[in-house]
């Protein structure tokens, strides 16, 4: 029977950790078996990995048979396999070399030049396994593995036949897809102080950035050309805000490259969240590398102010206090927070609501430390979103039942901050089927200023050759 790989969902975290644990039988009478016995996957970590993208499974007639988990803890240009696992009934296939090079595959597509792993080099789908897949072994004292050298022996592995193992990636060339992150945004307040000559409302706010969002693929032209790759319901590729943001860099820095555009459209469009805007920016920070066209953050941070008010804080990759229009930013510190975020699936047109009369367009001005105390919390738009839209009045009623539950922007998804993952799991998992719940952390430098540092790393590519 036919097996595809795909990128795992939050619904699969339980079907994955019983992959793992009947995997684990297989080691019944080795040395290594009591280790393996005590310790499961813990699932709220395995859920933050699926929210950042970091896991793959392996399906066979719509159920997953096997998964790859990867583990971005590691620092630099180093990414681990965090967990390689198949059924045991599915043994022999090929399943798990798919999964291996699945994932090597996106790694480098990343910007990752290596991929480490810990396993036992006395067994036969561990250490040579491996082996035949390119992977070496490497000084356990080698700085990048030392946590996971100091885990393994606090778990008990017998030290003897535990072996890391590491295997290079090559640099892109310039003609090949890479892989950008475009992370979603909260606004932990939204404020209206007062509205400007040119007709534009002054705003105080706090972005939050999160460490989940979008994945853009971008692969460098030859002949000058934008090109968006797959369809955005409702959508025109020349209307498309990456696809501007692409002209707007390659007009400004005046360079004869081109790019070929792909979205992974994971932040639900319209709801507040930031969606476009941080695509936009990932556009504008990542084409800036990969065209050498040498802009400085605050450059791009202008051209990102031009395509709109929420681009530059994606740009600049920090959450921070905003004012002006959003464009005035200075970065935050933020304690480390989860949240649940949840979409109501209901539309909410943003002008309508800077419209509407009943808005507070005057409000006074609050400080940093007013919403430090708490003091200042309140979104401006919500009392008019709640009034016009039932079904986000309703998320944010039963939101609310397990805290102060908040608008995100002008809407229409809202969201919960917890002290702990396991509390916002617990509770993303009794959502109501209407709506959709993701969970997710506080993420205070942007995953895409990470990306770019072991894009930075890399060598650059000697020519340009796709046309096509």
């Amino acid at each position: 029977m036919t097996v595809h790989i795909e990128r795992a969902r939050p619904s699969q975290v339980d079907a994955l950790c019983a992959i793992e644990r009947a995997a684990v039988q297989l080691f019944r009478g080795h040395p290594a078996w009591r280790a393996y016995a005590a310790m499961a996957i813990p699932p709220e970590l395995l859920h933050g990995a699926v929210a950042r993208g970091l896991v793959w499974v392996a399906i066979e007639q719509d159920e997953p048979v096997g998964f790859v988990w990867l583990d971005d803890d590691l620092g630099g240009d180093a990414v681990g396999i965090g967990e390689l696992d198949v059924l045991p009934s599915h043994g022999r296939r090929g399943i798990g070399a798919a999964l291996l090079e699945h994932a090597c595959a996106w790694a480098r597509s990343a910007g990752y030049r290596q991929v480490g792993l810990g396993t036992l080099v006395d067994v036969p789908w561990n250490a040579p396994f491996y082996a035949k897949h390119g992977f070496a072994v490497v000084d356990k004292r080698d700085p990048t593995f030392a946590r996971a050298w100091e885990r393994d022996r606090e778990n008990g592995f017998p030290d003897d036949l535990r072996v890391f193992m590491s295997r290079p990636l090559s640099p892109l060339a310039a003609d090949e897809w890479s892989v950008w992150p475009a992370p979603a945004k909260l606004n932990l307040f939204l404020r209206i102080t007062g509205r400007r000559p040119d007709g534009y409302h002054e705003l105080q706010t706090v972005f939050r950035l999160l460490d989940w969002g979008d994945e853009l693929r971008l692969r460098v032209r030859a002949d000058g050309a934008i090109r968006r790759h797959g369809e955005l319901p409702g959508v025109p590729a020349d209307e498309d805000i990456t696809v501007r943001a692409a002209r707007l860099l390659q007009a400004r820095a005046g360079v004869a490259l081109g790019a070929d555009i792909g979205i992974d459209k994971r932040i639900p469009m319209g709801g507040g969240l930031g969606g476009g805007s941080s695509d936009a920016a990932t556009v504008l920070v990542a084409l800036n590398h990969l065209w050498g066209a040498g802009l400085d953050e605050d450059t791009l941070a202008e051209l990102g102010r031009q395509l709109g008010a929420d681009v530059p804080v994606f740009v600049r990759g920090r959450s921070a206090w905003a004012e002006g229009v959003g464009e005035l930013l200075t970065p935050l510190d933020l304690p480390r927070r989860h949240y649940v975020v949840l979409d109501p699936r209901e539309h909410v047109p943003t002008a309508a609501l800077f419209q509407a009369p009943e808005l507070t367009r005057n409000a006074p001005r609050a400080t940093i430390s007013s919403f430090v105390s708490g003091e200042t919390a309140e979104n401006a738009f919500e009392p008019v979103v709640r009034a016009r839209h039932p079904r986000v009045d309703a998320a944010l009623g039963w939101l609310g039942g397990f805290g102060r539950a908040k608008l995100s922007g002008s809407g229409g998804c809202v969201f919960l901050e917890t002290p702990s993952e396991l509390r916002a799991l617990s509770i993303a998992a009794r959502c109501p089927d209407a709506w959709n719940a993701q969970v997710a952390a506080g993420a205070d430098r942007s995953m895409l200023h990470r990306s770019l540092a072991r894009f930075q790393g890399a060598p650059q590519p000697e020519q340009v050759r796709h046309t096509t």
